[in-house]
């Protein structure tokens, strides 16, 4: 499989490292000043860049046919107009604010304990995300996923980074040196407090489970995201 990079920080080098060692090939490796030629000659693309480059890498994919799998955060606010050039130009888009097989598992749990806590309205939810001082955007798109599906299961309406309302789930985001990444859904009450937490060790399971859904991705067409990937 031949595959377009696109971002080459230590995440697009991470990548291509796993994508090496499971016999693919690097075709093109942008940087953000770089142009996308070398792009057409991609079977995929893998985007890992920065928040402002992303609408653009993905647009250049969707509309010169390459299948694009995204892991850039902090630009969602144009994710509904990447489907729908996806949908205008039949492609193949496949996003997630985190590739990592235990947080997707994590997604998961996180939905089911939303789903039994919704009963129990005295239990206020919460939560903190931790990462590396280079992260751009804050709250992670990790945290904001596991935030909508808490609201989509409980009557919470949103999200806030500080004075969160009653209605409203608190988002502590710390940015430390060194950290990949450590998510804490928790609930409170004013007897006893629950949490789950998922702390990665390092960048290798966001890099792995972005070539494996790289690899899922060819040959499909839609919009698509880790479940599809996973079968969750």
């Amino acid at each position: 499989m031949k595959i377009a990079l696109l971002g080459y920080g230590k995440m697009g080098q991470i990548i291509e490292r796993i994508a090496l060692e499971r016999g693919h090939e690097i075709v093109m490796r942008k940087k953000s000043s770089d142009s996308f030629e070398g792009l057409s000659n991609a079977d995929v693309a893998i985007d890992f860049s920065v928040p402002d480059a992303a609408v653009g890498n993905i647009s250049a994919c969707l509309n010169g046919n390459t299948p694009v799998v995204s892991g850039t955060t902090g630009w969602l606010e144009h994710y509904h107009n990447m489907v729908g050039l996806c949908e205008e130009k039949q492609g193949a888009f496949l996003y997630g604010s985190n590739f990592s097989l235990g947080v997707n598992l994590f997604f998961n749990l996180n939905e089911y304990l939303a789903k039994m806590m919704a009963k129990f309205p005295e239990y206020k939810a919460s939560m903190e995300e931790i990462h590396h001082t280079q992260k751009l955007d804050a709250p992670s798109g990790t945290a904001i996923s596991l935030a909508k599906d808490i609201i989509e299961n409980s009557d919470y309406s949103s999200w806030a980074l500080k004075d969160a309302k009653q209605d409203e789930i608190l988002i502590d985001a710390k940015r430390i040196e060194n950290v990949p990444g450590t998510h804490t859904v928790a609930y409170d009450s004013n007897v006893d407090r629950i949490e789950i937490t998922h702390t990665a060790h390092s960048r290798e399971g966001f890099a792995y489970g972005a070539v494996i859904a790289a690899e899922w991705l060819v040959g499909k067409t839609g919009v698509f995201s880790m479940k599809d990937v996973l079968e969750l």
